[in-house]
Order: C-alpha cells, then sequence, then structure tokens
C-alpha cells in the first residue's frame, strides 16, 4: 500500500514540475518521460450528463413512485450548507483553493499522515482530481472504460492531473466542488449530497449542521463502512477525524471540535429511504403503463432510444393524468367484487378515460404486483401488449355500437325494421377484398327489432342483419378510427362476427372509444401524462394538450349515445348499472362467458370494465363458478362487470355535478390525421399470468343463457343478448 502510494506522490510530483515549467535537472530522464505522456492526454474532460431521481405524480402532486438508476437530485452550490463545503474539503483536500488541479504538498502531507498512522487518513488526490475519476467513470461507455478509470497505476494517475489542470483553468473553485458534491457517493444508495440529506437526515442539503456534514463528508473515501446507518461506530469515529481537520483549518473552535465528537451519531441520524420503481408504487399498473407510454410515443423523443435516455437520465417531475379519488373508487370497485386472490382465480380491470380530453383518470385490476404467487402478475389488463399488457380478450356485444354508427352513416334509419327470429342463417358476407363467408348461424333474437329494441336487447340476430347491411369493412374502420385494436396491436379481424365481439380488445381501448360517442363524434387519444419538466427547474419536455379526431359526425355519435340508453333502462340488459345520474352503456358476453364487459360513460367519465380468468378464459370460463364466496351459474355483462362499473364511478362522481348530455364536443384539442393506436415497440416477457389462451374458431361471441346441451348440439350457432 505504501509502495503504491509512494509511485502516485512520485507521479504527481512529476506531473507538478511539469505544469510549472520544463523539466530539468537531476530527473531528466524520468520527468521527460512523464511529461511527454502528460502531454499526450486531451484536457477536454466536458460535463458530464448524470443520472437523477424522477418522479411520478399524480393529477394532484402526490407522489406515486420514484425512479431512479442512480438516487440523485442536483443542486447548485448554494443549496449547499457551508458547513458542508468547509467539512469536504477539511477531509479530502485541504489546499482545494489554493492548487491549480494537482497538489504536491498536499500528496507529500497526506504520505507522511498516513505513514505515521499505518493506514490511509487522507487521500493523495485532490478534489479536483477525485472529480475528474468520477467523471470517466460517469462517462464509461463499457467494461473496459470503467476498468481504465478505475486501474491502480501511474498512466492513470497523470491522465486524471492532465485533466484536473485543464478544468481548473475552464472552472471555478466553486463550481468544480458543486460538481464534485452532486457527483460524489455517499453510501446506502445516495447519490450527491442533496440526496444524501435527505436520505441519513431527512433534510435537504441547504441545511446540514456542523455534525450531519462531518458525518457525510467522513463517508466519501469508503461509503460502505462508513455509512452510519449501517455503522454507526465507525462512522462517528471517522466523522471525528472530519472535526479535528476542520479545527485545525480554522473552520471550528475547539470548544466545538470537544462537543461535537463526544455527540453519538445515532442520534441525529434519521434514515429515510426511496423506494424504487413501480412496483413500490400504490397504483403500480398505471405507474407501468405511464413510463412504456413515454418510451413509445414521439411526443417525447424522435426515437426510443432518445425517450429511453430522457427516463435513465432523469431529474424528472413526471405530473400524470391520475385522478386520485377516482383511482381508489376504482381499486375499491374491482377488489369488492373479486378480492384480490379470489379462490375463483378470476380477475377483474377498469379505465377511466375523461371524454374530450382523452386523459386516463384512473386504471385498476384485482392483483398486486409481481411475477409468482395467487393474484400476483406484472400483466395490466388494462392495456395492450406494447404497453406492458395483453393481447386482449373478446369484447361481445360492446362492439355492437360500432355497427351502429356504420349504419346511421350511411343513412339507416335508426328506426329500421330487420327480421331478428331466434335462429338465423345468414347468406352472402364478403370481406373487403370481395371474398365471400360461408354461411354464417347465429342465435339469439325473437321477431322484428329496430336500433332502438335491438340495442336495448343486445338482440344478436339484428345486429348480424343490420352489419350485412353496411359491410364488413366501415364498421371496423370506425372502431380503429376511435382508438380499438386487438391486444396484440394488429388491425380488427374483418369477419361476420365482428358485431358480436370475435376481437380481443383491452379496457382502455373501449373506455376511449366509448368517451368519443359522448364527445359528439370526436374522438381524444388515450394520455396518462400531464407535464414533464425537469426537477431543476430547466425547460419543460411536454405539457398535455388533447390530440383529438373527427371520426363520425354529430348526428351520428349522438344517436348512438341516444340507443346507448337503452341497455340501462329498465328493459334493457344492465339496469343495474344505475347510480342515479344519466348514463349509457352496453354489456358483452363472449362464448361460455369466456369473458365478460360492460363499458359505458356519463357527460363526464367513460369506462370499460372486463371480468375473466387470465389462465386463458375458454379454459376457465365465467360458468359454474364460486366468486367472492357466491356461486355463479353463468356470469354476464350485468352480473360483475355492470356493478363494478357502477360502484367505480358512483366514487369517481361524487364531487362532480349532474350534467346531462349534449353540448357538442370540447374545445382546445389538436386535431391528429394519422393513426396512432399501431404501435408495435418494445415486449414484456416472464410477467406472471395473462389472458393469452386463443379462442377456438371460429370465435363468435355469445351471451345469453343457454346451456352447454344446446352448444353441443348446435356447433355452428352462435349465441348472443346481454
Amino acid at each position: 500500500m505504501l509502495a503504491a502510494f509512494v509511485g502516485t506522490s512520485l507521479v504527481a510530483g512529476v506531473v507538478a514540475a511539469g505544469a510549472a515549467m520544463p523539466a530539468v535537472g537531476s530527473m531528466a530522464a524520468l520527468a521527460n518521460t512523464a511529461i511527454d505522456s502528460f502531454e499526450s492526454y486531451p484536457t477536454n474532460l466536458g460535463d458530464p450528463v448524470l443520472p437523477q431521481r424522477s418522479v411520478i405524480q399524480d393529477a394532484k402532486g402526490n407522489t406515486l413512485a420514484y425512479l431512479w438508476e442512480q438516487n440523485r437530485v442536483d443542486v447548485p452550490i448554494n443549496k449547499i450548507s457551508k458547513r458542508m463545503q468547509q467539512a469536504i474539503v477539511a477531509i479530502e483536500d485541504s489546499r482545494f483553493y489554493e492548487h491549480n488541479g494537482v497538489d504536491i504538498r498536499g500528496t507529500a502531507r497526506a504520505l507522511v499522515t498516513n505513514q505515521g498512522s499505518g493506514e490511509i487518513q487522507q487521500g493523495g488526490s485532490t478534489i479536483t482530481q477525485q472529480y475528474v475519476k468520477m467523471i470517466l467513470l460517469n462517462n464509461a461507455k463499457n467494461k473496459t472504460q470503467e476498468e481504465a478509470a478505475t486501474e491502480r497505476s501511474a498512466e492513470r494517475k497523470i491522465r486524471e492531473a492532465r485533466f484536473a489542470i485543464a478544468m481548473e483553468k475552464k472552472k471555478t473553485k466553486a463550481e468544480i466542488l458543486n460538481g464534485y458534491l452532486n457527483i460524489a457517493y455517499f453510501g446506502s444508495g445516495a447519490y450527491g449530497v442533496e440526496t444524501a440529506a435527505q436520505t441519513y437526515y431527512r433534510k435537504h442539503a441547504d441545511d446540514l449542521t456542523l455534525l450531519e456534514a462531518a458525518t457525510l463528508a467522513g463517508t466519501v473515501q469508503q461509503p460502505g463502512a462508513f455509512d452510519p446507518i449501517r455503522n454507526p461506530k465507525a462512522a462517528q469515529t471517522r466523522r471525528n477525524l472530519v472535526l479535528g481537520r476542520m479545527r485545525d483549518l480554522g473552520y471550528i473552535t475547539q470548544a466545538q471540535f470537544e462537543k461535537g465528537s463526544k455527540v453519538p451519531v445515532k442520534r441525529y441520524v434519521h434514515p429515510r429511504f426511496f423506494k424504487n420503481g413501480c412496483p413500490t408504487s400504490d397504483a403500480p399498473y398505471f405507474c407501468d403503463y405511464v413510463l412504456n407510454y413515454i418510451r413509445n410515443e414521439p411526443a417525447f423523443g424522435p426515437t426510443r432510444k432518445d425517450r429511453i435516455e430522457l427516463l435513465k437520465t432523469g431529474g424528472l417531475t413526471i405530473r400524470t393524468t391520475l385522478d386520485p379519488g377516482d383511482q381508489r373508487s376504482s381499486q375499491r370497485a374491482v377488489e369488492a367484487y373479486i378480492p384480490v386472490a379470489d379462490a375463483s382465480r378470476k380477475a377483474d380491470a377498469i379505465s377511466m378515460v375523461q371524454p374530450g380530453t382523452g386523459r386516463v383518470l384512473a386504471m385498476a385490476q384485482n392483483t398486486r404486483w409481481g411475477t409468482k404467487g395467487l393474484g400476483r402478475t406484472a400483466y395490466n389488463y388494462n392495456v395492450r401488449k406494447d404497453y406492458g399488457g395483453t393481447i386482449g380478450m373478446q369484447s361481445g356485444s360492446t362492439f355492437k355500437p360500432f355497427t351502429l354508427a356504420a349504419a346511421l352513416e350511411e343513412g339507416i334509419s335508426p328506426y329500421v325494421s330487420i327480421s331478428a327470429p331466434p335462429v338465423r342463417t345468414f347468406y352472402g358476407f364478403q370481406d373487403c377484398q370481395g371474398y365471400g363467408f360461408p354461411p354464417y348461424t347465429v342465435r339469439g333474437g325473437g321477431g322484428v327489432e329496430n336500433m332502438y329494441s335491438g340495442t336495448a336487447g343486445s338482440i344478436n340476430t339484428f345486429f348480424v342483419g343490420l352489419e350485412q347491411m353496411v359491410s364488413l369493412c366501415r364498421q371496423a374502420e370506425i372502431a380503429e378510427s376511435m382508438g380499438v385494436r386487438k391486444g396484440d396491436g394488429e388491425p380488427l379481424n374483418r369477419v361476420p362476427s365482428f358485431v358480436l365481439g370475435a376481437n380481443e380488445v383491452v379496457p382502455l381501448d373501449m373506455a376511449a372509444a366509448f368517451a368519443g360517442f359522448e364527445n359528439d363524434g370526436v374522438w381524444c387519444k388515450p394520455n396518462p401524462v400531464e407535464t414533464i419538466s425537469y426537477t431543476d427547474d430547466k425547460k419543460g419536455v411536454y405539457d398535455f394538450r388533447p390530440q383529438c379526431r373527427r371520426v363520425l359526425s354529430s348526428y351520428v355519435a349522438d344517436t348512438v349515445t341516444s340507443l346507448l340508453a337503452g341497455p340501462v333502462s329498465g328493459g334493457g340488459t344492465a339496469p343495474n348499472a344505475n347510480f342515479g345520474r344519466p348514463i349509457r352503456g352496453k354489456t358483452g358476453t363472449t362464448d361460455s362467458s369466456s369473458a365478460v364487459w360492460f363499458v359505458g360513460y356519463t357527460p363526464q367519465i367513460a369506462a370499460a370494465v372486463w371480468v375473466g380468468d387470465p389462465r386463458g378464459g375458454y379454459r376457465y370460463p365465467m360458468r359454474d363458478v364460486y366468486v367472492n364466496g357466491s356461486y355463479y351459474g353463468e356470469v354476464f355483462g350485468a352480473t360483475l362487470p355492470a356493478p363494478i362499473w357502477r360502484s367505480a364511478m358512483m366514487g369517481a362522481h361524487q364531487d362532480l355535478p349532474i350534467k346531462d348530455f349534449g353540448g357538442g364536443p370540447r374545445k382546445g384539442w389538436i386535431e391528429i390525421q394519422d393513426d396512432p393506436s399501431n404501435n408495435k415497440s418494445g415486449k414484456k416477457q416472464d410477467q406472471g399470468q395473462q389472458p393469452v389462451e386463443p379462442a377456438p374458431a371460429p370465435t363468435e361471441s355469445t351471451e345469453g343463457n343457454w346451456g352447454t346441451e344446446l352448444l353441443d348440439k348446435l356447433p355452428d350457432i352462435h349465441f348472443g343478448g346481454n
């Protein structure tokens, strides 16, 4: 150890001489070699880009999660207490304000001190040299560069000295000290003095007292060994050494030294540990959706790499659109009807969206974040695969409004009469290229229906007849223009069973689409981010503005809204969704109740609820099951999803005025023409259970209370109703 230190001192001496005058004298050969090497190194080190801690907040400013690669918050020198500045100079580089970046006298003094004590008490490098080393390590792009920044060699010391002298010519002492205190590691996961002050003392760096500052200054040499939380005795011994150096330099008096050195470290250390990442959040799935949204959306950077770098570098305050009251109400509702880790292993999920803006107000499911154990998953059932979600779940009759919109757009009267017998076979369906489908048999009707009666009763034979009048293409185009795609991001299937909900979709897309009906036919892209700003008051990154486009005429959208009053009326499929306000909605139940839905809206909030089995709805249907202790022969859209929707929406509307439908679209949105819904970047794996079981072919939807015996007798007949 001492031999290495002597070598270091020799190099430092040669460098110091080389910096001051030409190489002459008795050390000519060695000096010339060292100086030649010294002069060969570049001088432009550049300022480091330091990873910092970011915070994700809800719409009210409450913290949802902290995120960091290094837990650091940069602060200017005037936000660091004078005592802290004095303490770090005293223990690390007492001649900091006198040397030019390399201090031969300080190196010699440290050598003598360390030889006398038999251990390293003082370092041989100046604060400027240490800062250079930290920058080189921070900027290292690979293992080779990391090793070069930390190797024990004369070459490394010469390189650091070259950079240090150049830095002293470009920066003030205050700037160098500020950079050092922000980059240094202080133990317990705390990078930089501000985070260290928060971690150990629950205060800011400009409020540090003498003893607190001396303790922090002592940790830098060996952050693990002198950590005041894990090793308070060693930290106290080291702190007293710092206090002694401060006394010797005149920063404190002998009386202050004697008094301070007697105070136990434990007396003033009050740890605060910052939990890192979305899994620690009270809304982990929404939090994860926010991060995936930022990674995927061009608004936050031209390339995915740029957006990832934005999150990686950090120092951000990400204010989201999550309403804490709506979120609490949604979480209570999904857990009240299907508790976490319920023996049935069934799951439910809800997304809430604000019509006219696309703000995502709430996102909840009855699971805890994790990859192992009953009731745990890292999959977000509310969003598509590219945003941390699933491949989607078949939507059932919640797709029928898109067919209504297509029919109304073609000028078909809402009072059109269509024969809707209990069983009907349809001929002549063609795909968008003109190729024909085989005969398609559907069950679920009772007579002659129009749009009002057919929608109220969710009559399948009526809707397939209506679908045949408008073709398979436009209804799918409308749904996609309102942001609905399959959970894997692929376009919707243009098949006869489209209207009965054969496509696998996710709740967030459905909530946003139905919000477009309420908003006069103007669909707004779901957005979970209100603002992104830098914590250190630099220019902001992003300010929310609704991104919307008109998909339907006012007449079509308003008529669909009028028609969707039927399902929640006394004669409809889900009157139990009502909670004393004007509402609109639609139930959905797929084949064998593999998945059940309710999607609806008020003038203020649209929400979609899905209930099913993450292990696979067709293997584990919502039939003959006990859920939350109650037996269900078969679960329909009105059985669980509608009550969950009602409960969540009641809480969300608690402080909102009662409004009726009408009034046109909201103002202030940006028109978007492209289809932003087909974003297919990023993959997530090994996240726990998700609804991944493919539906059997053909994948038509069914709603009703028909038994499995009838299904066995009529294999080509498909059901529907509520």
